[in-house]
């Protein structure tokens, strides 16, 4: 079983990135979810990822840089879009993709010419990537398709026997994963809304072309229709479910309030009605929700504006 170390504390910093360093994979915290990470430039340290994960070895992954020359090392060039949106919204949750360099190898981008960036503002993260000295690969530290962890505890629940260490940082407080933006091509498209809204992206580069889901070859992570899932069957809540099923136990995700019905769990994600704090609590209560012994969950729906767009995003994969 994984053991779980303080991230702030020097002596696990160096073990994680000792581990990194020979060819080994560590969970680590980010401000969006935990990470899964590997030396980017380590093709069978990658491979591992995949392993652990089991994830499909044609969807790509996010390289996380602690420096914005990093990327010189990734990106054969940053464009002016780029560099705006590098100054205003990183270090934070935004992933962009651009052309790669040869150097970058085929796993980490399930052999596409493009590569995912982000710069996280989790202290831990940074910590991990400087001390270990290379960019880190990384999705987030779950079984493929399901939900995304927010705690240490959530990774070691799901992965802890396939992982040496997990450097713990406290919960994640962004909660939903980085948004993804392209711009390998005119138009800037979105990949996948996350912890940027969209809004504040357009207000600096313009208007962004809303990409489709893809079943077939992704773009980048977070584009298959099916994703996000708990075990439990979840579906978006109607009308027609309020009052609930005799004898069946259904759980509720509620938005700011709990709804009258014959539920057997509810959590709320905001009592305010605060996009960010729902955000937030996203995940932490659909795992909750998930260890209940429910036969479903319902998933009221969020405003589609700022993180809420994410928040849709998430419910409407896990429930597809």
């Amino acid at each position: 079983m994984a053991r779980i170390l303080d991230g702030y504390q020097t002596e696990a910093m160096r073990e994680a990135a000792s581990i990194i360093q020979n060819g080994g994979v560590v969970a680590f915290p980010t401000e969006t979810v935990h990470g899964l990470g590997a030396d980017a430039f380590n093709p069978e340290a990658v491979a591992r990822i995949f392993e652990l994960k089991n994830r499909p070895r044609f969807d790509p992954l996010i390289v996380h840089v602690a420096e914005l020359s990093d990327v010189e090392k990734i990106w054969l060039k940053a464009d002016d879009r780029a560099k705006k949106l590098m100054e205003r919204f990183w270090p934070g949750p935004l992933t962009i993709v651009l052309p790669k360099r040869p150097e970058v190898p085929h796993v980490v981008t399930a052999g596409l010419p493009t590569v995912a960036v982000r710069l996280p503002s989790h202290p831990v993260a940074l910590s991990l990537i400087r001390e270990a000295r290379t960019p880190i690969a990384a999705p987030s530290a779950n079984p493929f398709g399901y939900l995304s962890p927010t705690t240490a505890e959530h990774v070691r629940e799901q992965l802890g026997d396939g992982i040496e260490i997990i450097l713990d940082g406290g919960s994640c407080p962004v909660g939903v994963e980085s948004t993804i933006i392209a711009l390998y091509q005119e138009e800037p498209l979105l990949l996948r809304p996350g912890g940027t809204p969209l809004e504040e992206i357009e207000r600096v580069i313009g208007r962004v072309k809303i990409a489709p889901p893809d079943p077939g070859r992704p773009r980048s992570p977070g584009q298959l229709p099916h994703h996000y899932s708990p075990r439990t069957p979840l579906k978006m809540l109607t009308e027609g479910d309020i009052d609930g099923r005799q004898g069946v136990r259904i759980g509720l995700l509620a938005f700011q309030r709990p709804r009258e019905g014959n539920f057997a769990a509810v959590e709320v994600l905001s009592p305010s009605g605060d996009l960010r704090a729902a955000a937030a609590n996203l995940f932490a209560a659909l795992h909750r929700l998930d260890s209940a012994g429910l036969d479903f969950i319902l998933a009221e729906p969020v405003p589609e504006e700022g993180l809420g767009r994410a928040i849709m995003d998430r419910l409407r994969r896990g429930s597809s």
